[in-house]
């Protein structure tokens, strides 16, 4: 792996005065696991007058995608056979997706997507002519679909060329906000890409990434949205759990959208093969598109743009870890140049706080476990600076390396700060640090439920605390407080919280509870989803939706559902893999 490692430097005191024999890199990265800062847009700094006047549109007339922004700028495969090969000397093939031969159901969409990023009423998805653009039936005249030529490293290795092998790009879109983003549509059919695949989404892990997509926009962790779910009666077989057991499911497909869709592997591909030309036209199309602050006439505009990933990544991956989502596939052919969750395949959201806690039931070597993320995202950016490093000169390559060094400290001071607001701290305190890792080593011995631990935290009176008064429905602070040493703790916490300047109890509260979430898309919940909509019940895909939308807010229904209680005894099960 990288030569850089994330030092558990704050947990060494912690680790001392439990004898534990658990690793510390899995412990101090799991700390980082319990941080939330929220990223919502402000439309406040909106031209309100101009989004009033601008009427969404009730049918697509006048709706218009385009790729000219990449055939303009970037080459294209001058091969228009759809057939799968080694290739080189450009970014992107023509490739027009498969449509469904079968019936074609749309299962949900999303409102906010539709109305407040494509400009389209929600009405439009009644229509016949959504159905076919969202299932690949129909492309917008003027917009030619690409698929995206990359490579990566896969659990360490190199994996050669890769690509969107399920994916076609169907155009851009700038809104009435003058922003710019890329529709996609995953398992819409085979590409030059596909290697041996179909090139098809099963209904299974689409239910998946199209709930865990807008889950984790909700959770305020920057991520690819999903505008749409649509499921065909068309055949697509599936080992899901590669024991020889191929079974027949449907082929549905997701319309997901981003502000880009390049990833660490788009410049890996062209450093690997030698295309240095290729590869500096691809950074300065990035840089010019994505990072409008950085000067493209600056000879060091590529160390300013590592710097950004750099520093953004290690944020993304704090944000991750804040609530406890492992994303199951981390190479670097899923880690984005703008920092954004992209890519949902077998990821989960921890239920027991364990460092260990591995979503993928394919990674056997548990690389991808949720305590090693932030290592893995150091050995990501390493592998960065590795395609980068042909168009450095040797300063520029030192200074890259010093850049790289920083990671560690960046990353833990992103998932401290962000750790203190989930125990309602303020301000700063030397025994912060060890406060944060005591309760998680209090958790790992006792297998406490990691959100609903902090949750229960924000909700729960200090007076309740101070006499150990923990009434039954705060159950996983019950199971926390089994531990031997949990008074102590509550002793500390409680001396602590008297040093909040000004704060009051019922503040506390108030803070904690608006970032620590109360509900999160559990592995259970998106398997019961994903279950009933094979049997074409899309009713919880559409509660799961409404209940997501407001993470952080009591709802009867979902009180009533159970989304906030102990996972059922079969949720321990449940398996996920790549072919999931």
């Amino acid at each position: 792996m990288s030569r850089y490692c994330v030092a558990p430097w704050f947990l060494i005191w912690l680790m001392l005065v439990y004898q534990s024999g658990c690793c510390l890199l899995d412990t101090v990265i799991a700390a980082s696991s319990f941080s939330h800062v929220h990223h919502y847009i402000n439309k406040s700094n909106v031209d309100q007058d101009y989004c009033e006047r601008k009427r969404k549109l009730s049918n697509f007339g006048g709706w218009r995608l385009c790729t000219e922004k990449f055939t303009a700028t970037l080459p294209i495969d001058p091969i228009q056979d759809n057939y799968v090969r080694e290739a080189r000397d450009f970014i992107f093939s023509v490739v027009y997706p498969t449509p469904f031969k079968s019936r074609v159901l749309l299962v949900a969409v999303s409102k906010e997507v539709l109305e407040d990023i494509l400009d389209l009423d929600v009405s439009v998805s009644g229509s016949e002519e959504f159905l076919q653009l969202v299932s690949g039936a129909k492309i917008v005249l003027g917009s030619l679909p690409l698929a995206h030529r990359y490579g990566g490293h896969q659990f360490g290795s190199w994996a050669g060329q890769l690509g969107d092998g399920r994916a076609h790009l169907i155009g851009v879109y700038t809104n009435r906000f003058g922003d710019s983003w890329e529709l996609q549509l995953k398992g819409s059919g085979r590409t030059p890409y596909s290697r041996s695949g179909d090139g098809r989404a099963v209904l299974h892990s689409s239910v998946r990434e199209f709930l865990g997509s807008e889950a984790m926009h909700y959770l305020g962790i920057p991520t690819s949205r999903a505008a749409s779910l649509a499921v065909s009666d068309d055949d697509v077989w599936r080992d899901r759990f590669y024991t020889g057991n191929v079974k027949k499911e449907r082929g549905a497909i997701v319309l997901r959208v981003a502000k880009s869709w390049f990833r660490i592997g788009s410049l890996e591909i062209l450093a690997h093969s030698g295309e240095l030309d290729l590869l500096r036209l691809l950074l300065d199309f990035i840089i010019g598109e994505h990072f409008p602050s950085i000067n493209m006439n600056d000879p060091n505009r590529y160390l300013d743009f590592f710097s950004r990933v750099v520093s953004e990544t290690a944020h993304l991956i704090a944000l991750w870890m804040s609530v406890g989502f492992a994303h199951g596939v981390c190479n670097t052919d899923n880690f984005s140049l703008i920092s954004i969750t992209i890519d949902y395949g077998p990821f989960g959201f921890m239920d027991s706080y364990n460092p260990d806690f591995v979503p993928n039931m394919s990674d056997d070597e548990r690389q991808y476990k949720i305590g090693n993320q932030a290592n893995i995202g150091l050995f990501n950016l390493n592998k960065m600076l590795q395609a980068l490093n042909p168009l450095l000169d040797p300063r520029q390559k030192q200074l890259a390396s010093q850049i790289l060094e920083e990671y560690p400290k960046q990353y833990y001071k992103c998932f401290t700060e962000l750790f203190k607001a989930k125990l309602g701290l303020l301000g700063d305190t030397e025994d912060d640090n060890y406060l944060i890792a005591f309760l998680l080593k209090l958790m790992e011995d006792t297998k406490a439920d990691f959100r609903m631990t902090f949750r229960q935290l924000s909700e729960i009176s200090q007076d309740l605390l101070k006499d150990f008064s923990i009434p039954k429905e705060f159950w996983a602070l019950q199971d926390v407080a089994k531990h031997k040493f949990f008074s102590s703790w509550v002793d500390l916490y409680l001396l602590r919280l008297k040093r909040n300047t000004g704060d009051s109890d019922s503040e506390r509260s108030r803070r904690m509870t608006n970032i620590n979430p109360r509900y999160v898309l559990r592995n259970w919940m998106a398997e019961s989803a994903a279950q009933k909509a094979e049997r074409n019940d899309f009713s919880e895909i559409h509660l799961l939706q409404q209940v997501l939308q407001h993470p952080f807010q009591v709802q009867t229904v979902a009180e009533r559902t159970g989304y906030a209680q102990r996972p059922p005894a079969w949720a321990k099960d449940i398996k996920v893999s790549c072919s999931s």
